[in-house]
Parts: structure tokens; sequence; C-alpha cells
């Protein structure tokens, strides 16, 4: 208990005033000493008399001052520690003021993906895209056009020379420009190659089913049969991708581009074939880029979807235009009856049109024009073609209309 009042603020303070009285006392006891005459002996006599009294008072104070370093050796040990720690983190963290916000945020402070993917579900993206449809098409005056349509082309790198029409002023609205005909020459198709991309785009991936799972990019897959819905198929098995194969020597493929706001935005038959179903699925419109769909799984099932599915001269071939925000018009020249993100139809449910009025279904040749968005969003194909088929493409790669995709060795 003496040792702790000791070393307290009062301890400390009491010990201060002592010493003060202690000097003031001595230096006082000089002051009234009488002077006499100093010989040889009483100077020796009075050196060692001060010897004698400043080595006592310095094993009092070293032997005070090792009892309190004793006492306090540990806190003030592991305090300065403390402190120079700090000091040289907060140096660190002063210059990194974001990476200081995320160390010391806690883990529930900082929402996990999935609750953040959850609440960008959540978004009303369906009247969103159609208030935005409903912008595109207000026309806009004449002295404003070319200004807006600038800012686009450069905000988004359009090339306009390909454009059948490079007047801006032509355009009446957004809508008009984002649908814009390209010039006939400008998409040559591609004869030496049996499959053709159907859009101007980005390849997100490619390659072949398995386990009817589908990848959307590369880690990240989705249902086939929840994608394309139910097929009876010609083929046997219990899975989808099994039934859907009309030979034992053929395998089931995919490829899926992203079309980007600025990329011309009509689709194309990359085919040779025959569409005999049409199936509607109204969904969510969340965007469908890249950085998105690495973390959305299964986004292409979420989504608004229209797939088109026949044959080809191989067996089964299908072709789905993915709708994307700001993209619920998804637009099929051969089925005006089509209508896409309307109040009417229900999120998850499913809307069929069967083309096989005469047996044929509706032919399409490559290359000719299928459909077309309203801004941007993805096109996936799904196909049957002998396992000697192998794609010349990269992920990630650049891709035009009528550009080959793949070739039989």
């Amino acid at each position: 208990m003496v040792k702790f009042w000791s070393n307290c603020g009062d301890g400390r303070r009491s010990r201060g005033i002592l010493r003060r009285i202690q000097k003031t006392t001595l230096h006082d006891h000089r002051k009234i000493a009488p002077k006499v005459g100093k010989g040889p002996d009483a100077t020796k006599q009075e050196n060692g008399t001060k010897a004698t009294q400043r080595k006592e008072q310095n094993q009092d104070t070293n032997s005070a001052q090792g009892k309190r370093v004793r006492f306090r050796l540990v806190p003030q040990l592991t305090l300065k520690r403390r402190l120079n720690a700090l000091s040289r983190i907060s140096g660190t963290w002063r210059r990194r003021p974001m990476a200081f916000l995320y160390c010391t945020l806690t883990t529930r402070a900082l929402r996990p993906l999935a609750n953040r993917v959850a609440l960008y579900r959540s978004f009303p993206t369906r009247v969103i895209s159609r208030v935005w449809g409903k912008i595109n098409g207000v026309d806009l005056p004449t002295f404003l056009r070319k200004p807006l349509y600038s800012l686009y082309i450069w905000t988004f790198g359009v090339n306009m020379q390909e454009a059948a029409v490079e007047d801006l002023h032509f355009y009446k609205n957004l809508g008009e420009f984002f649908r814009r005909r390209l010039k006939p020459a400008a998409r040559p198709v591609c004869s030496s190659s049996c499959l053709t991309s159907p859009a101007d785009g980005k390849v997100l991936h490619f390659g072949s089913v398995k386990n009817s799972e589908v990848e959307q990019v590369k880690g990240v897959t989705y249902s086939l049969e929840q994608f394309l819905g139910p097929h009876k198929g010609n083929g046997q098995g219990d899975i989808l991708r099994d039934r859907l194969l009309s030979h034992p020597d053929n395998d089931l493929f995919h490829v899926v581009i992203y079309l980007a706001p600025g990329d011309y935005h009509c689709f194309h038959s990359p085919v040779d074939w025959s569409v005999q179903l049409r199936r509607h699925f109204p969904g969510s419109l969340m965007s469908v880029s890249p950085g998105v769909a690495h973390r959305v799984k299964e986004l292409f099932c979420l989504n608004e979807r229209v797939a088109l599915t026949g044959q080809w001269e191989h067996g089964f071939f299908s072709l789905t235009a993915v709708g994307a925000t700001n993209v619920g018009s998804i637009r099929i020249y051969f089925d005006p009856e089509l209508q896409t993100n309307t109040p009417k139809y229900r999120k998850g449910s499913c809307h069929e049109h069967c083309y096989q009025g005469d047996e044929s279904g509706v032919t399409l040749e490559k290359g000719a024009p299928l459909g077309e968005f309203n801004l941007g969003s993805t096109v996936v194909l799904v196909f049957e073609a002998p396992k000697d088929f192998s794609f010349n493409l990269k992920a990630g790669q650049k891709i035009r209309v009528g550009e080959g995709l793949g070739l039989f060795s």
C-alpha cells in the first residue's frame, strides 16, 4: 500500500515537497552556522562531512529510484512499446486513409457480398428500365441531337463511320440512335466457318456443356434447364444435356457474347437453321456486365430473356437474348406478338409460342437480321455439334457480326 501511494500522483507531490524542505533547511543551517577560522584539519573535516552527506544523499536517491523502477518497470516498458507501435501505425495509416477505414471497421460493419447482391437484386430494375424506355422514345429538339449523341459517341467509343446514316440530326430520339443500322458491307459474313458471331461484343466464355451446367463467366455457372426451360429432345438420359443430343458422337457447346452500350445493338442469325419454339421468361433486369456476372450466380437465369430453339444441320440449336438494366425491350423481327418488360407478365413465369404451323418452323439464313436490343445486353448460343468442333476464340476477345466462331477439325 505504501509503495502504491508513493508512486501515485499525491505521493510523488509529497516527496517533492519533502525534498524541497530538506534542501531549504540544510541551506538555512549553513547560513546560521557561525563562521570560525578554518585550519587545515577543519577544512579536511568539513570536506569529509560534505562527501559523506553527498554519498548518503546519492544512496537514498538511488534506492528510491531503484524501488520506483522495480515497481513500474513492466508497465512503463509496455506503455512505451504500445505508444511507439501506435506512432508507427498512425503514420502509416495517415498516408492510406482508406486502408485504415477498412481495417478499423469490423467484419459485421462491412456487408458480406451475398447481402450486397441481395440488395442489388431488390432494386426495381424493371420499373427503371420502363421509364428509361419512355425517355428513349421522346423526340429530341434538332439543336440538342448533335451535342447529346456526340457525348454518347465520345463516352462509349461508337464508330459512326460504319453507320448507314452518319448525320446525327437524322436520329429523332435516343432509341433510334441505339438501334442504328450499319452499311451493307460493314459486316461481311465468313463463309469458311460453320458458325459465325450473332452480335458485336466481347466473348465472356465458351466451351462444352458439362452435366447441364453452363458457365456464364469462368467459375460461375447456371443451370441449363432453368435457363432454357424443360425440353423433351431427341436423345435419352436423365439430364437435359443428354436429352438434347441427337447423336452419340455429338457434344453440346455454348458461347456467351456481351454487348456493351457502344456496340452495334442488332443481332443476326449465326447459322442456317429453323426456329421452332420461342420461350419468353420475364424476370429481373440486372446489369450483365462482366463485373456483375462474376458476382451474381445464375444471373442469366434471373434476368428477363427470350430463348429461340430449333434445329440446324448437326442437331439442336438455340439462341437466347438476355435483357439487362435499361434493356427491357427485346425485339424479334419475325415475331411481332412478343412484348418484353410489360407489367402484365409476372417475374418467374414462362410464355411459349410454337412456330411449327408448318413442319419446318421459321427458316433463317446465316447472317440474316434476327432482332435487336434497346441499349446493350448478352447473347448466349447453346448448340449441338460433332465432338471434333473447336472454337477459335479467346476469353475477353472483341468480335463482330459475321466473324467465325469455330471450325471442324
